[in-house]
């Protein structure tokens, strides 16, 4: 079922969605060549409690799996998404670094605002990116660059009567263009009263896949758009920490990702700054 969102709760996701990505701004201005995925988690986490929020990920059970260990995926290099940011990896020059990250906000033990604004406790926000550390070859900035803007083409086409199929097709029609691949495994998804909510938002075209459904996009909906773009191929492997997505081949791949509201005019980027 796809939940709709009142006026209010959306007036709410984009309260969180902004202080989320002034808290994503701030922690990846900190990552840099010599620092730990443990100190950049360590950021986050005061940062989110200190908003008046409360990391989404962290403890987050998909049906059947382990509780995820941390606030951030800190996804290096060959790393999808996914990558738990402990135990402590150290950054690198010459790294590329996917930082994603999730907050319910207000959190639940904050009973004012609960009481306030949502008998659940809060709203899920979900949003990433790309950080390029130091100095990487033009090939593989552009696999940074590309895949930032395959996510912007692909905002641009949230607006009512447009469907899954229109974003989807954006991102995958613009990365393949560059000789890059786009992962096919994994999917964006609505968001807002659940961290994982229906639809489910490919990064490529399904117009004649059956398998997923090509939603028409109606005025409420809230979705978290993420293009997950690889430098060789589109096929996945799981990491040996159980968590992480990598690609196959071991080449580089770039992620970044909005949460959108589609609004009676167009959309609303809930995350951003």
């Amino acid at each position: 079922m796809i939940r709709i969102k009142t006026k209010a709760e959306i007036d709410l996701l984009r309260k969180g969605g902004k202080i989320l990505a002034n808290i994503l701004d701030a922690t990846v201005k900190q990552t840099k060549a010599g620092v730990s995925t443990k100190q950049l988690e360590e950021y986050a986490c005061r940062k989110i409690k200190e908003a008046g929020g409360r990391p989404a990920f962290k403890n987050y059970m998909m049906p059947g799996e382990e509780a995820f260990p941390t606030a951030l995926c800190i996804s290096i290099n060959n790393e999808i998404v996914h990558a738990p940011a402990l135990p402590a990896r150290e950054i690198k020059f010459g790294d590329i670094v996917g930082v994603d990250v999730g907050m319910e906000y207000p959190a639940p033990n904050n009973t004012e605002l609960k009481n306030k604004h949502s008998e659940q406790g809060g709203y899920y926000t979900d949003m990433s990116r790309t950080v390029v550390v130091g100095s990487v070859s033009d090939r593989v900035q552009e696999l940074v660059d590309v895949t930032k803007k395959s996510l912007e083409l692909a905002i641009n086409q949230v607006k009512p009567g447009n469907c899954l199929d229109d974003i989807g097709t954006a991102i995958q029609v613009y990365a393949e263009s560059y000789g890059f691949s786009v992962v096919r495994d994994l999917v964006g998804h609505g968001v807002g009263h659940e961290v994982h909510e229906s639809p489910q938002v490919p990064n490529f075209s399904i117009k004649n896949d059956k398998s997923l459904e090509n939603v028409v996009l109606k005025p409420g909906m809230v979705i978290a758009i993420e293009p997950m773009v690889n430098m060789g191929g589109a096929k996945v492997q799981v990491g040996e920490d159980g968590f992480a997505i990598e690609t196959a081949d071991n080449s580089l791949s770039a992620h970044f990702e909005h949460t959108i509201a589609v609004t009676d005019k167009g959309h609303l980027v809930i995350t951003d700054l």
